[in-house]
């Protein structure tokens, strides 16, 4: 969909900047907002021929001069989010994505403005940057959430909060004053005091300290203890499985059923199964359990060596 609605308004018409769809290196912030300065603020009037003639004409003169008019909108919202850790160029370019969207969408009979409809667009295209650049962590996954990374610094001036770390009580306060859960704010607080950190960072200012991953340990087991590990649980299944099949049929059904199943079954179940009493099922698989377990361990013990004493 996003990109279909970059192709949709070619811009030789009516000459509006390439960057109306995303600020590029060619040209800086600075003369990009110069250059949309120059395109008027249009009437109601004005907005309504426009877009009745884009909704209904697909007039791509109209479509421009309506989008145009309304780049300078997109750098003022851009700007009210430019302390989230992205660059305001971003921003603008995300909020230009939002402008194509609403000028996709908008329908001039409903007798709203342009710029009412668009605004909201334009905001949803920097959350969702915003959201999806901040960690490498998804951060806010629901609508509260979102509404609390976007509103907690002035929730928290509004109420006089200073702290970094919230109390259980400022969490509360937070939660009351934006109407969310109180496992919202504290999931989100949490999330956006804790930034991603690279591996490769300095462990300190030293220009000769090592990186982070430099420093951490190797907890992987090697591969010769693997092996080991490996052959040893393979060799113990063998013989916990011939020493099962060397156990009467009954004796060898219980004792699977009560040491070697998930759920296990009860007592009740296999005393019903089998026609004997609860206590009877216990002592079978008492019986078998002990049986196997001496099998096994007669068979891994190493045999001793005999020594001949010297003539």
């Amino acid at each position: 969909m996003k990109k279909q609605i970059k192709t949709t308004l070619p811009t030789k018409s009516y000459s509006v900047p390439t960057t109306a769809l995303g600020v590029n290196d060619d040209i800086s912030l600075a003369k990009y907002i110069s250059e949309i300065q120059k395109f008027p603020i249009l009437t109601a009037e004005q907005e309504y021929e426009y877009a009745k003639k884009w909704a209904n004409e697909h007039d791509n003169i109209a479509a421009e001069r309506l989008v145009a008019s309304h780049l300078r909108l997109v750098v003022s919202v851009a700007y009210d989010f430019k302390n989230y850790g992205l660059p305001v160029s971003d921003l603008i370019a995300s909020g230009n994505m939002g402008l194509m969207q609403a000028l996709q969408k908008f329908d001039p009979e409903r007798g709203f403005r342009f710029s009412t409809y668009a605004m909201f667009w334009i905001k949803a295209e920097i959350y969702e940057t915003i959201l999806n650049n901040w960690s490498i962590v998804k951060l806010g996954s629901s609508a509260n959430q979102k509404r609390v990374f976007f509103n907690l610094t002035r929730a928290k001036r509004a109420l006089g909060i200073m702290d970094n770390s919230l109390s259980d009580e400022q969490t509360k306060q937070i939660a009351e004053y934006l109407s969310v859960p109180e496992s919202d704010v504290a999931h989100v607080a949490t999330r956006m005091s804790a930034r991603d950190v690279s591996l490769n960072a300095p462990m300190n200012t030293d220009s000769d300290s090592k990186d982070i991953l430099s420093n951490m340990s190797d907890s992987r087991v090697n591969i010769e203890e693997n092996i080991e590990q490996l052959e040893f649980k393979r060799h113990g299944y063998e013989l916990l499985r011939k020493h099962l099949d060397m156990l009467p049929e009954r004796d060898r059904e219980i004792l699977k059923a009560r040491r070697l199943s998930d759920p296990v079954a009860t007592l009740e179940t296999l005393s019903q199964k089998y026609n004997i009493s609860r206590e009877r099922v216990r002592q079978i698989e008492e019986r078998a359990y002990n049986k196997l377990k001496e099998a096994i361990l007669n068979e891994t013990k190493t045999p001793k060596k005999v020594h001949k004493d010297e003539d």
